[in-house]
């Protein structure tokens, strides 16, 4: 599997097995194994050490302590859509972890739209106090 330029999953580390899916079907639910059971153990995979540090740092509930990531993939009806979402699924995740996101700058705000910003507030303020109570 494919994940960048330089990067792949080889096919032997994705076990994938088929499971019954729950929830309403019909009779097939009862008969047929159409959902997918994908398990990629990341401390034993071939992938770099920059995707496996930044897949196990995710606060995500498919990867259990272990460092195995589970996927179950129920959405389509037959067998073969479930595998190939699944397999979707897992390149996403890791080529989001792949991606190194640009550091923030903090800015400050210009003078004069601190100045603009003010101005407005006084003047919004005066308008409501034209509307309280009249003294004699």
């Amino acid at each position: 599997m494919r994940i960048s330029n330089n990067v792949s999953i080889p096919e032997d580390e994705i076990k994938l097995s088929a499971i019954r899916a729950r929830g309403a079907g019909g009779q097939n639910v009862n008969k047929l194994s159409s959902a997918i059971h994908l398990r990629f153990d990341i401390n034993a995979s071939s992938l770099p050490c920059f995707y496996k540090q930044r897949l196990l740092k995710l606060n995500d509930r498919r990867i259990s302590k272990e460092g195995v990531l589970i996927i179950k993939a129920q959405r389509y009806r037959t067998q073969e859509k479930n595998r190939e979402d699944a397999l979707a699924r897992l390149q996403k995740l890791v080529s989001s972890v792949g991606a190194v996101q640009k550091e923030r700058r903090p800015t400050k705000p210009t003078k004069s739209s601190q100045r603009r910003r003010l101005d407005s507030k006084t003047r919004r303020g005066r308008i409501k106090a034209i509307r309280g109570k009249v003294f004699d």
